[in-house]
């Protein structure tokens, strides 16, 4: 398992780069800054998440149980909060109004607060 939470920290991280790159260069003369802003969101929360699927994978003490139900919650957090915020951004480029997944986004934050009360509960758990 810990290989898998690695591998997908390295995936969100590389793809966070990569969306960030395209955010700041590729975006700035087909959206509005108020895209662009949100867009933006999406890629540092990512990021930060894919950082934190990396500690995750490498802390010692927790169980595997308990670290595949944080990853569980960490990676719906980041399609369901990040991804949105992508497509919601770019909505008027990809031709069509994207506004029936805007209730994806609370939803992924909802996650992504829930991975890390989890986090948060099983390293005080086991750390005592």
């Amino acid at each position: 398992m810990n290989k898998t939470i690695l591998s997908a920290g390295v995936f969100f991280g590389f793809t966070a780069v990569i969306f960030g790159a395209f955010g700041a260069h590729g975006l700035e003369n087909l959206v509005d800054a108020k895209a662009i802003a949100s867009y933006k969101t999406g890629t540092q929360y990512q990021m930060y998440h894919a950082l934190l699927l990396l500690v995750l994978g490498v802390l010692p003490k927790l169980t595997e149980k308990h670290k595949k139900q944080i990853f569980y919650v960490l990676v719906i957090g980041i399609f369901l909060f990040s991804f949105s915020i992508y497509i919601l951004s770019i909505d008027t480029i990809l031709g069509f109004n994207a506004k029936s997944i805007a209730l994806a986004t609370p939803i992924g934050g909802l996650f992504l607060i829930i991975g890390w009360f989890l986090l948060g509960y099983r390293i005080f758990k086991h750390f005592n």
